[in-house]
Protein backbone atom coordinates (compact mmCIF):
# COMPACT_ATOMS: atom_id res chain seq x y z
CA UNK A 1 0.00 0.00 0.00
CA UNK A 2 1.62 3.32 -1.03
CA UNK A 3 2.16 5.95 1.60
CA UNK A 4 1.71 9.63 1.02
CA UNK A 5 4.92 11.55 0.62
CA UNK A 6 5.24 14.70 2.73
CA UNK A 7 5.40 17.94 0.79
CA UNK A 8 8.88 19.35 0.34
CA UNK A 9 9.82 22.01 2.86
CA UNK A 10 9.48 25.65 1.96
CA UNK A 11 12.57 27.74 1.42
CA UNK A 12 12.66 31.52 1.79
CA UNK A 13 15.06 34.01 0.23
CA UNK A 14 15.21 37.65 -0.76
CA UNK A 15 14.22 38.34 -4.35
CA UNK A 16 16.82 39.47 -6.87
CA UNK A 17 16.36 41.36 -10.14
CA UNK A 18 16.36 38.11 -12.14
CA UNK A 19 13.19 37.05 -10.25
CA UNK A 20 11.12 40.01 -11.48
CA UNK A 21 9.37 38.34 -14.46
CA UNK A 22 8.39 35.26 -12.43
CA UNK A 23 7.21 37.38 -9.49
CA UNK A 24 5.08 39.62 -11.71
CA UNK A 25 3.53 36.51 -13.29
CA UNK A 26 2.82 34.98 -9.86
CA UNK A 27 1.19 38.12 -8.47
CA UNK A 28 -0.90 38.62 -11.61
CA UNK A 29 -2.04 34.98 -11.58
CA UNK A 30 -3.14 35.23 -7.94
CA UNK A 31 -5.22 38.39 -8.31
CA UNK A 32 -6.24 39.21 -11.87
CA UNK A 33 -7.78 37.55 -14.89
CA UNK A 34 -9.28 34.12 -15.34
CA UNK A 35 -6.21 32.31 -13.97
CA UNK A 36 -6.82 33.95 -10.59
CA UNK A 37 -10.24 32.31 -10.34
CA UNK A 38 -8.53 28.98 -9.62
CA UNK A 39 -7.77 30.34 -6.14
CA UNK A 40 -9.80 32.32 -3.64
CA UNK A 41 -7.73 35.53 -3.62
CA UNK A 42 -8.95 36.80 -6.98
CA UNK A 43 -9.80 40.46 -7.41
CA UNK A 44 -11.10 39.87 -10.94
CA UNK A 45 -14.70 40.66 -9.99
CA UNK A 46 -13.93 44.26 -9.01
CA UNK A 47 -10.55 45.11 -10.59
CA UNK A 48 -9.36 44.61 -14.13
CA UNK A 49 -5.97 45.45 -15.62
CA UNK A 50 -2.69 44.79 -13.87
CA UNK A 51 -1.98 44.18 -10.18
CA UNK A 52 1.70 45.07 -10.53
CA UNK A 53 4.39 45.51 -13.15
CA UNK A 54 8.12 44.88 -13.51
CA UNK A 55 8.98 48.44 -12.43
CA UNK A 56 6.94 48.13 -9.23
CA UNK A 57 8.43 44.76 -8.32
CA UNK A 58 11.93 46.01 -9.15
CA UNK A 59 11.43 49.04 -6.89
CA UNK A 60 10.46 46.80 -3.96
CA UNK A 61 13.53 44.62 -4.52
CA UNK A 62 15.79 47.71 -4.64
CA UNK A 63 14.28 49.31 -1.49
CA UNK A 64 16.93 49.19 1.27
CA UNK A 65 14.18 49.29 3.94
CA UNK A 66 12.48 46.12 2.79
CA UNK A 67 12.61 42.76 1.16
CA UNK A 68 10.51 40.86 -1.32
CA UNK A 69 10.48 37.36 0.07
CA UNK A 70 10.53 34.56 -2.51
CA UNK A 71 9.01 31.29 -1.31
CA UNK A 72 9.99 28.11 -3.10
CA UNK A 73 9.19 24.43 -2.69
CA UNK A 74 11.54 21.99 -4.40
CA UNK A 75 13.05 24.91 -6.36
CA UNK A 76 9.66 26.07 -7.68
CA UNK A 77 8.24 29.54 -6.96
CA UNK A 78 5.04 29.04 -4.94
CA UNK A 79 4.53 32.34 -3.09
CA UNK A 80 5.94 35.76 -2.30
CA UNK A 81 5.39 38.69 0.02
CA UNK A 82 6.78 42.15 0.65
CA UNK A 83 8.10 43.27 4.02
CA UNK A 84 9.01 46.89 4.60
CA UNK A 85 10.56 48.27 7.78
CA UNK A 86 8.72 51.40 8.89
CA UNK A 87 10.10 52.41 12.27
CA UNK A 88 8.38 50.47 15.05
CA UNK A 89 6.30 48.38 12.64
CA UNK A 90 6.60 46.44 9.41
CA UNK A 91 4.33 46.68 6.39
CA UNK A 92 3.19 43.43 4.76
CA UNK A 93 2.15 43.51 1.12
CA UNK A 94 2.30 41.94 -2.33
CA UNK A 95 1.30 38.60 -0.81
CA UNK A 96 0.66 36.00 -3.48
CA UNK A 97 0.28 32.24 -3.41
CA UNK A 98 0.01 30.27 -6.64
CA UNK A 99 -3.76 29.85 -7.22
CA UNK A 100 -3.72 26.05 -7.48
CA UNK A 101 -1.95 25.82 -4.11
CA UNK A 102 -4.28 28.16 -2.21
CA UNK A 103 -6.41 26.82 0.61
CA UNK A 104 -3.91 24.20 1.83
CA UNK A 105 -2.11 26.18 4.57
CA UNK A 106 0.78 27.50 2.50
CA UNK A 107 -0.26 31.13 2.99
CA UNK A 108 -0.47 30.66 6.74
CA UNK A 109 3.12 29.36 6.78
CA UNK A 110 4.37 32.27 4.68
CA UNK A 111 2.57 34.83 6.85
CA UNK A 112 4.03 33.29 10.03
CA UNK A 113 7.54 33.43 8.55
CA UNK A 114 7.04 37.06 7.48
CA UNK A 115 5.93 37.99 11.00
CA UNK A 116 8.91 36.17 12.52
CA UNK A 117 11.35 37.94 10.21
CA UNK A 118 9.84 41.37 10.90
CA UNK A 119 10.09 40.76 14.63
CA UNK A 120 13.59 39.26 14.62
CA UNK A 121 15.23 41.33 11.86
CA UNK A 122 13.84 44.76 12.67
CA UNK A 123 12.41 44.40 16.17
CA UNK A 124 9.01 45.33 14.73
CA UNK A 125 6.31 45.51 17.39
CA UNK A 126 3.47 45.44 14.90
CA UNK A 127 2.66 44.22 11.40
CA UNK A 128 0.42 46.42 9.26
CA UNK A 129 -1.22 45.82 5.92
CA UNK A 130 -3.91 47.32 3.78
CA UNK A 131 -6.62 45.22 2.15
CA UNK A 132 -9.23 46.30 -0.38
CA UNK A 133 -12.30 46.95 1.76
CA UNK A 134 -14.69 44.79 -0.28
CA UNK A 135 -12.50 41.70 0.25
CA UNK A 136 -14.49 40.42 3.25
CA UNK A 137 -13.29 36.80 2.84
CA UNK A 138 -9.66 37.93 2.74
CA UNK A 139 -10.10 40.29 5.68
CA UNK A 140 -11.69 37.41 7.64
CA UNK A 141 -8.64 35.25 6.80
CA UNK A 142 -6.33 37.84 8.39
CA UNK A 143 -8.63 38.34 11.39
CA UNK A 144 -8.43 34.57 12.05
CA UNK A 145 -4.64 35.01 12.15
CA UNK A 146 -4.73 37.75 14.78
CA UNK A 147 -5.04 40.89 12.67
CA UNK A 148 -7.47 43.55 13.82
CA UNK A 149 -9.64 45.72 11.63
CA UNK A 150 -8.96 49.36 12.40
CA UNK A 151 -11.78 50.83 10.35
CA UNK A 152 -9.17 53.25 9.00
CA UNK A 153 -9.65 53.63 5.26
CA UNK A 154 -7.39 55.17 2.66
CA UNK A 155 -8.56 55.99 -0.87
CA UNK A 156 -8.13 53.59 -3.75
CA UNK A 157 -5.93 55.21 -6.44
CA UNK A 158 -8.68 55.65 -9.03
CA UNK A 159 -7.23 56.79 -12.33
CA UNK A 160 -3.80 55.19 -11.72
CA UNK A 161 -3.93 52.06 -13.83
CA UNK A 162 -0.67 50.78 -12.33
CA UNK A 163 -2.93 49.44 -9.55
CA UNK A 164 -5.71 48.16 -11.79
CA UNK A 165 -8.85 49.35 -13.49
CA UNK A 166 -11.69 49.48 -10.95
CA UNK A 167 -14.99 47.87 -11.93
CA UNK A 168 -16.76 49.50 -8.93
CA UNK A 169 -16.78 52.98 -7.44
CA UNK A 170 -16.69 52.01 -3.75
CA UNK A 171 -13.13 50.69 -3.34
CA UNK A 172 -10.79 51.78 -0.55
CA UNK A 173 -8.00 50.19 1.48
CA UNK A 174 -8.61 49.16 5.09
CA UNK A 175 -5.72 49.10 7.53
CA UNK A 176 -5.27 45.83 9.46
CA UNK A 177 -2.79 45.54 12.34
CA UNK A 178 -1.34 42.78 14.50
CA UNK A 179 0.88 43.07 17.53
CA UNK A 180 4.04 41.02 17.11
Amino acid sequence: MPTAQPAAALSFRSAVEADVPDLVALVESAYRGDASRAGWTTEADFLDGQRTDPEGVGAIIADPDGILLVVERAGELVACCQLEHRGDHAYFGMFAVRPGLQGAGLGKEVLAEAERRARETWGAKQMRMTVVNVREELIAYYVRRGYERTGELSPFPYGDERFGVPLRDDLAFELLVKAL
